[in-house]
């Protein structure tokens, strides 16, 4: 048995289980985060929060999918956030910059995140938005910087600091 083949194998599951944990993690974190905002701010409830992010593949329509929409909306959210995790880890090892200031990068990462969701790929979908309020960019923006930004940066940290 060729071990050369068998490491870069046990390699290659160590990097997805950490981007699957990452983004489990940051995912988790988002997720409760948006629903305590939108209660607090709005009483709205976490299942109309994961219908909300099903509409972005079948629009208004996910609002009367009872329980199988609420599910796919969930799936979104964790399929989106584990892209994010997924962008960061392989970008950490080419990219300089990722490996200075975990913390700083971490921030700065859920501000890119905030910036491509909200102004470049959910204008893309069949998500309904209102008119921009800074007040609401800005909880968002935070809320993308300390549950996914800051998570990925420093499990991504820890990864890539075990490996050498």
């Amino acid at each position: 048995m060729n071990t050369s083949s068998t490491s870069g194998f046990v390699q290659s599951g160590g990097l997805t289980k950490a981007i699957f944990m990452a983004g489990l993690l940051a995912g988790t974190l988002d997720i409760i985060a948006a629903c305590i905002q939108a209660y607090l701010v709005k009483s709205i409830t976490p299942d109309r929060i994961l219908l909300y992010i099903a509409t972005s593949l079948f629009g208004r329509d996910a609002y009367a999918g009872g329980i199988s929409m609420i599910l796919v909306g969930l799936l979104i959210h964790y399929l989106i956030a584990t892209g994010w995790t997924t962008l960061f880890f392989l970008s950490y090892p080419k990219i300089n910059f990722l490996t200075q200031n975990k913390i700083v990068v971490g921030l700065l990462y859920g501000v890119f995140v905030w910036v491509m969701m909200n102004r470049v790929l959910v204008p893309l979908t069949r998500v309904a938005t209102g008119p921009f309020k800074l007040s609401n960019a800005l909880i968002g923006c935070a809320i993308l910087m300390m549950c996914i930004g800051l998570p990925i940066s420093i499990m991504a940290h820890r990864y890539y600091s075990d490996k050498h």
